[in-house]
């Protein structure tokens, strides 16, 4: 079994003791509880008699009165009057969904963390599971990715505990599927959120879960439309909408008619969108969600501002932004000042078209930068224009009193053509001052890649290991030995010249180095390389040796210090039109025996090779139109043994 290994960012916010939400239930209760029909709370009692352990049980008899917070806060309180902690995580947990719903997070992330603690006390893990991903699903919402990855990872580790889980647990699975998907989506990192959201689906099948087939093809439809795959995602959609109609879904039916009109707007069809969007707010409203309500006010101004109708279209924008604003949602309140950026820029109002784009700019980190840099040039070359034409305009007209028009004319459009000539000089000037920093920057990451290649500890061992042949009188090996150190000495100088080489010259590179480096290990190392159909390395560039480090690692933390068979495999494969995948597999002892054997030992070995060599991919895919991702997942039997440890570098190739 792979376990993928995520970086921690930080501790989960504190949970509150359980007791603190007796006493306001108890408030509650005592002002509702006359309102509480007496056939309920027959139920009720009915229930914490059974005392059933799953969601579903729970769910087969309280769904129809789940939404209805009197009935929950009820059912709550005396479920924990009577130590009945399973039935306490179900009220809160479908208390902090309907105050989700409404876009009161502070108030759902108490209700759901509360239900946390009542499915700790209660030692029920499906509780607890669904408990940390509805924690998740709020702060994602929120744009809190950190946080909200956080909840999710730690509900999924949590239910790779259980062996044979239930139904409700793999439905939690799917959730923390899908969501994860979901932040990658939102870090615009849309293959990879695609790959999780059809890992969930796949799961949701075997459930027969309509809703979350629902919700996994809407998600698909966001990544798609964001590819500019229009038509692809308006199937999505439909398909999603297909699923939300047959199970009655109306949150779900209005997300769905909220993205097939936005498709609409992109596909100029902005009158059958408008058709589609005005009620499908009222819609919205109706059932309280402020979150779905804000992304059809930005959506309806959209489309307004593409009929020309400027007037309306602004006072939808400002609506849906005072509501992103009232309701914390960052990612709106950036959109909504993009649009109106937009609209500032077709109204000629270009001082206003520059602070709303800056506004969005500051919260908008994943935009990419040549885009911001052309935009935001645009927009300030546009305002010193319109700027220089209105005193133009005013000096006219006083040379109309004093009779010197054709004159101060001239002279002034002369200083304008000046003042343009100085301007479009001196922004040429800043953005030769950037491209001086970013080659000043790559020359650095070269110069550290080549002292991290010919280190001093590399090269006297090396040495050292081909003079023990020469010691010894083996005069075969150690001529054999010091040929390929040599030939490798000559590729990682010549390569280090380089920005990229093909894969076919990076591999010799790297079978040279493995095989110096075998001598330190009395040739135990079994090393193989691996590259898959119809791959030819000699047409694949990549930057110059990139690899090293990473083998370097397995060496020396992860085989070094391991008993018996030593192996690494080299993989080259193609993910997709856009990427290469290199995956490098050794059975080492792991990263965490390593980091134990590290800190017991009295010279540390620093590698700082992997830390440059992430930075040189991130400078390589910039000239491309997708990133890097290097992934290090540490790969555990099924009985939690250590096998060793994997990378993958996804490399892209367009």
């Amino acid at each position: 079994m792979k376990l993928a290994i995520f970086h921690s960012y930080g501790q989960l916010k504190p949970r509150p003791n359980l007791p603190m939400v007796f006493f306001f239930c108890l408030i509650f209760t005592l002002s509702h509880s006359q309102i509480v029909p007496e056939s309920f709370k027959q139920l009720s009692d009915s229930l914490i008699h059974a005392r059933p352990k799953t969601y579903r049980e729970l769910d087969s008899v309280l769904r129809n009165k789940r939404a209805d917070t009197v009935y929950m806060h009820y059912f709550n309180q005396t479920s924990a009057r009577n130590g009945y902690y399973d039935g306490q995580a179900y009220a809160l947990n479908q208390l902090g969904r309907k105050y989700r719903d409404i876009s009161q997070f502070p108030k759902a992330i108490s209700l759901h963390q509360l239900a946390l603690k009542a499915a700790e006390e209660a030692d029920n893990l499906e509780f607890r599971i669904y408990s940390l991903n509805m924690l998740g699903v709020i702060y994602r919402k929120s744009d809190a990715i950190k946080t909200a990855l956080d909840y999710h990872q730690e509900a999924l580790d949590l239910a790779s505990t259980e062996k044979n889980p239930s139904n409700g647990i793999k439905r939690s699975i799917n959730v923390s599927l899908n969501s994860i998907g979901n932040l990658y989506q939102t870090l615009r990192q849309y293959d990879i959120a695609i790959a999780q959201y059809k890992k969930s689906m796949a799961l949701e099948k075997e459930l027969d879960n309509k809703l979350g087939l629902a919700i996994n093809y809407q998600n698909i439809g966001e990544c798609l439309e964001h590819k500019g795959q229009l038509t692809e995602a308006l199937h999505h959609y439909r398909t999603s909408l297909e699923y939300n109609n047959e199970i009655n879904n109306h949150k779900g039916l209005i997300i769905c008619k909220n993205s097939i009109a936005q498709i609409y707007i992109k596909q100029n069809k902005v009158k059958e969108a408008l058709e589609i969007l005005e009620p499908n707010l009222l819609a919205a409203e109706e059932i309280g969600n402020m979150y779905i309500a804000t992304s059809i006010n930005l959506n309806i101004g959209w489309a307004l501002m593409e009929l020309e109708e400027y007037q309306n279209a602004e006072k939808y924008l400002n609506r849906g932004l005072a509501l992103a604003n009232t309701h914390h949602l960052p990612s709106f309140i950036s959109e909504a000042y993009s649009l109106l950026s937009k609209l500032a820029t077709h109204k000629e109002s270009y001082k206003n078209a520059l602070l709303y784009y800056q506004k969005a700019e500051s919260l908008n980190v994943a935009i990419n930068s040549e885009v911001n840099r052309k935009y935001i040039y645009d927009l300030i070359i546009k305002y010193e224009t319109e700027k220089q034409h209105n005193e133009i305009a005013n000096l006219a007209n006083e040379n109309l009193l004093i009779n010197l028009k054709l004159k101060r004319n001239k002279n002034m459009l002369f200083i304008g053509a000046l003042g343009m000539a100085l301007l479009t000089f001196l922004l040429y000037i800043l953005y030769r001052q950037k491209e001086l920093k970013n080659d000043k920057k790559i020359l650095t990451l070269e110069q550290s890649m080549l002292r991290s290649q010919m280190n001093p500890h590399f090269l006297f061992n090396s040495l050292n290991s081909i003079k023990l042949y020469i010691i010894n009188n083996d005069k075969k090996n150690a001529v054999h030995y010091l040929n390929k150190f040599s030939k490798l000495v000559r590729k990682i100088l010549e390569a280090s010249s380089l920005k990229e080489i093909s894969l076919f010259d990076e591999l010799e590179t790297i079978e040279l180095y493995m095989n110096i480096e075998n001598i330190r290990f009395s040739n135990e190392i079994n090393f193989v390389i691996l590259i898959d159909e119809p791959i030819d390395p000699h047409n694949v560039k990549i930057p110059s040796l990139i690899l090293q480090p990473f083998l370097e690692n397995a060496l020396w933390h992860g085989l070094s210090t391991k008993e018996g068979e030593k192996n690494i495999e080299l993989r080259v494969s193609r993910e997709n039109s856009n990427y290469i995948k290199i995956t490098i597999t050794d059975n080492g002892v792991g990263r965490k025996a390593s980091e134990r054997l590290k800190r017991n030992k009295v010279l540390k070995r620093k590698s700082v090779g992997i830390d440059i060599t992430k930075e040189r991919l991130a400078n390589f895919s910039k000239d491309f139109e997708h990133s890097f991702q290097v992934e290090i997942i540490d790969l555990y039997s099924s009985e939690k043994e250590s096998l060793g440890t994997q990378v993958i570098l996804h490399i892209p190739t367009s």
